[in-house]
């Protein structure tokens, strides 16, 4: 399995000032945009295929792509194009791949988050189940939580709990097998007002067809202004 599906449609409006005129993923850190180490652990960890899905200011990212073309085989798909602007959430990315990626697996990781290699690698494994990556978490009702049963398989991904059943958090990186194509079209708009990855996830984890795997290395997320200074320190470590 050496694929993998980038989502990087949205603007990332917590970014502030900083998401203005480029998307987050493009925000110069240390010398080189955000999406620049996403790529480089990608590369160390052994995928050169990708599929990236871009929609707001998607030329800045096209333009970057370029410098690319000869290390990955790169596939980029326009949200906005195939969906339009209204349709919005974490599942978008897989309906706008899914005649690219059916009848294959593939790593599914959001453009705005950065994962060891190391755990990268571990998610290439060609055993016949989806994976969804856990962390412990000291505070984990701020974020989705992972309820596994006693084997190990997923039961249920909930969202920013009360009472968290366990302190496991889901860290939006996920290998799919193609059966998660099969249920796309069940997903109905959420709460929010999104299309929810993980309301296909737990179809899946119903039918114990996920597992879930410790993440062993360092997990960032961009997801504020104060990211910015981690992802910095992280940088000056390579």
């Amino acid at each position: 399995m050496n694929k993998v599906l980038i989502s990087a449609a949205g603007r990332g409006t917590r970014m502030l000032d900083w998401s203005q005129d480029r998307p987050k993923h493009m925000i110069e850190i240390a010398g080189h945009p955000f999406l620049y180490y996403l790529l480089h652990n990608l590369k160390q960890a052994g995928f050169n295929e990708m599929i990236m899905v871009v929609g707001y200011k998607k030329e800045k990212i096209e333009d970057f792509l370029r410098a690319y073309q000869q290390q990955f085989k790169i596939t980029v798909l326009n949200q906005f194009e195939i969906l339009g602007e209204e349709k919005y959430g974490t599942v978008c990315p897989l309906v706008c791949a899914r005649e690219i990626l059916h009848g294959q697996s593939f790593l599914s990781i959001y453009g705005d988050n950065l994962y060891a290699v190391e755990d990268l690698q571990n998610f290439s494994a060609s055993e016949s189940y989806n994976y969804v990556a856990g962390l412990a978490h000291d505070e984990p009702q701020k974020y989705g939580v992972l309820e596994l049963d006693a084997e190990g398989y997923l039961k249920n991904i909930l969202e920013k709990p009360v009472r968290p059943p366990t302190n496991l958090i889901n860290t939006g990186l996920y290998k799919f097998t193609s059966e998660v194509f099969d249920y796309l079209d069940q997903i109905q708009l959420s709460p929010r007002g999104e299309y929810e990855l993980t309301d296909v996830i737990n179809i899946l984890a119903q039918k114990r067809r996920v597992k879930a795997l410790p993440l062993r290395g360092q997990w960032l997320d961009l997801g504020r202004p104060e990211d910015i200074e981690k992802v910095a320190a992280y940088a000056r470590s390579l």
